[in-house]
């Protein structure tokens, strides 16, 4: 038997502190469940801290999402269990170790207390907690169902936390390997090939063509480094501003969807964000026209966007939602027909939780396929280039037995 500290709470919304004795930490937290208390803690005796389940270590700043689902889930589970909400949010507060997250329930916890709906609370937070968070959670209180709605906005912040998590990570490989590729060739540029060229300083145009070419390369890397990489940096941050201005943004949105690998991908992205997104608005209560013109904002295309905001005005003219999507011509056609059936059946909100679903399972089959032809590409590619650079100086070297004495 191994002895855990816990800390629960009750259904009154007590808290407790004490010690129990089980076979592994999982039976300790049903043990603690039958009798009737919400585990928010369960340690070896010998270890002052370990892994919260509710994990109320709320840090709104970088990782602003992911603590915010964080916090709804806590908050929908002390809810479930039946506790007010202002005990709830009084738990929280003294649960959490974080300074700015006491600070934050603090205030949503005071605006609640002046008789305030948690939604009114939590808007006096605007840097926490976005506008569709806070059409969620008036959708629930209107409903009367504040747990279960927000419990359905964790689910929704979990998946797409997940979406995105998985879209990154599997970016990180390709994105080491440009950078390992870089790197490599800049040191056999700048390092390697500047030692063979004293020794072929004498043989002047009776160079291969190919070693001339590495040459001038790694010269030009070696005496101008510093204003290219300077120009690439003053590039970028143009072209960041350019995309600033709404028209250039508009057309390079739209542009985007068609380039080989990454606008298919990126298309599956954005509609299972925005299925998601309205799909959950839908199903919460919120009006569709009110939905549309919160889950637009979910969008980062804003060709895709600017679709949205046309397909709003139509359903506001009395339109179904699959018309001007389907007129749009950037809308995949399968997402066109499920949204047609869910407005026929009157099914609207599962049938986009259903393309978002469908699409979501696209989108890593897409990652997967892309980095099944980007990996061997980049090897390939920094293999043929080393191996260009190599041969090109040995071929120089053979060419050395060949020059008139």
């Amino acid at each position: 038997m191994i002895t855990f500290n816990y800390q629960a709470v009750t259904g009154e919304g007590e808290l407790r502190n004490g010690v129990i004795e089980a076979p592994d930490r999982t039976t300790a937290i049903e043990q603690l469940q039958r009798q009737g208390l919400i585990p928010m803690s369960v340690d070896p005796f010998q270890k002052s801290t370990g892994q919260s389940i509710l994990q109320m270590q709320i840090r709104f700043g970088r990782s602003g999402q992911r603590h915010t689902m964080q916090f709804t889930q806590d908050l929908a589970t002390l809810l479930e269990a039946g506790i007010a909400l202002d005990r709830a949010l009084a738990i929280m507060v003294s649960v959490t170790s974080d300074e700015q997250s006491q600070q934050l329930i603090s205030k949503v916890q005071e605006g609640v207390r002046k008789g305030q709906a948690l939604s009114v609370a939590l808007a006096n937070c605007p840097d926490s907690f976005s506008p569709f968070y806070l059409n969620m959670v008036q959708a629930a209180e209107a409903a009367g169902n504040l747990s279960a709605g927000l419990e359905d906005l964790a689910a929704y912040l979990e998946r797409s936390q997940a979406l995105r998590e998985r879209t990154l990570s599997a970016l990180i490989y390709p994105m080491i390997l440009l950078l390992v590729a870089g790197a490599s060739l800049t040191i056999i540029l700048v390092y390697v090939v500047p030692q063979f060229e004293q020794l072929f300083s004498d043989m002047g145009q009776a160079l291969p063509l190919a070693t001339r070419i590495v040459i001038n390369t790694a010269r030009g890397l070696t005496d101008y480094g510093i204003w290219i990489l300077l120009f690439i940096v003053a590039l970028i941050v143009y072209i960041r501003h350019l995309l600033k201005t709404p028209a250039i943004r508009l057309r390079w949105d739209r542009r985007s969807l068609t380039l080989p690998l990454w606008g298919g991908l990126n298309q599956r992205l954005e509609i299972a964000r925005f299925s998601r997104s309205l799909g959950t608005l839908v199903k919460a209560g919120v009006p569709l026209l009110n939905a549309l013109n919160i889950a637009k904002d979910t969008l980062l295309n804003q060709a895709l966007t600017e679709e949205v905001k046309l397909a709003a005005d139509s359903v506001k003219e009395g339109s179904t939602l699959a018309e001007p999507l389907t007129r749009s011509k950037l809308f995949p056609p399968l997402m066109l027909q499920m949204v047609q059936v869910g407005e026929e059946t009157g099914q609207l909100d599962r049938m986009l939780l259903r393309i978002a679903e469908v699409y979501d399972r696209q989108v890593d089959t897409a990652i997967q396929r892309m980095l099944t032809t980007l990996e061997p590409a980049l090897i390939v590619g920094l293999g043929v280039m080393i191996a260009g650079i190599i041969m090109s100086i040995l071929v120089a070297i053979l060419s050395l037995n060949q020059l008139p004495v």
